[in-house]
């Protein structure tokens, strides 16, 4: 179980791949969104881990991971290249959702050189004219796990999942969601960061990097247009519209998404 330190806070990673003795062709680092620990990366890395080295952690306050009452977007995506060198990784792939999305963003702000390919999952530029969370939402973040499940209508396939998506696999989901862990400080101190960050669309369109961008149509909590924008903006990237899918695309939409996943990483692989 390795664990690895950046900026005094503990951060849990492992990897896995690739299988039955094939060479890999690459590293692909996995950054997930507000709130989950990468617990929540189980649709994707069965598949990706085939072919080839996948690496995952936990963001401060979720999972394994020590947690700040503070922190900041940089400091997150700091947390990210920390993990990537205590796997002796100095260039990956790297594939974020939702909060994620913003954190690799920043990753290739910060060192575009590590960076092989950009994949960019219901997210969206963070730029000034977005809004951001209410104030008075971080109230959400006490209340007791009890309170706050009576208080939040169940989520329905039509809503986070979205349409396509099939009941068991919502059940199975929900399952896996109920049991990670979390600091309340940690996921609160997440949600500042992102409330306080900013990066505006000019400093997007001179990212140039190998670029994919996935959205689920039915998206409730980033606007489908985010994905849109994104991808209009970065120079060259790949749009991939997941249909009948909502925030939690990877669970209804696992198929195409998968495919979408694999065709990108091993063109921008061929190609480099």
């Amino acid at each position: 179980m390795p664990f690895t330190e950046h900026n005094g806070t503990r951060l849990h990673w492992d990897e896995r791949g690739p299988e039955n003795g094939a060479k890999a062709t690459g590293a692909i680092l996995l950054v997930m969104g507000h709130r989950y620990s990468s617990a929540m990366w189980y649709p994707a890395i069965p598949e990706l881990s085939k072919t080839h080295r996948v690496i995952w952690f936990d963001n401060q306050g979720t999972g394994r991971s020590g947690y700040r009452k503070q922190t900041s977007v940089p400091e997150m995506a700091g947390d990210a290249f920390a993990v990537m060198d205590a796997a002796g990784v100095a260039k990956a792939h790297i594939f974020g959702v939702s909060m994620g999305g913003v954190i690799v963003l920043e990753m290739v702000r910060q060192h575009r050189e590590r960076v092989i390919g950009l994949i960019v999952g219901c997210s969206g530029i963070l730029s000034a004219d977005k809004p951001r969370m209410p104030s008075w939402a971080k109230i959400i973040y006490y209340m007791p796990p009890w309170l706050l499940k009576a208080l939040t209508p169940k989520r329905r396939g039509d809503a986070a999942y979205g349409s396509a998506a099939k009941p068991e696999d919502i059940a199975h989901d929900t399952a896996v969601l109920d049991k990670d862990p979390y600091v309340v400080a940690g996921v609160l101190a997440q949600a500042m960061a992102i409330a306080g960050y900013t990066l505006s669309k000019e400093e997007v369109a001179g990212f140039k990097v190998p670029t994919l961008v996935l959205h689920g149509d039915e998206d409730g909590t980033v606007p489908f247009a985010y994905g849109e924008e994104l991808a209009a903006t970065l120079p060259g990237a790949r749009f991939v519209r997941i249909e009948g899918t909502g925030h939690n695309f990877l669970v209804a939409g696992k198929e195409k998404t998968l495919g979408a996943l694999k065709t990108f990483i091993d063109e921008v692989d061929a190609a480099a």
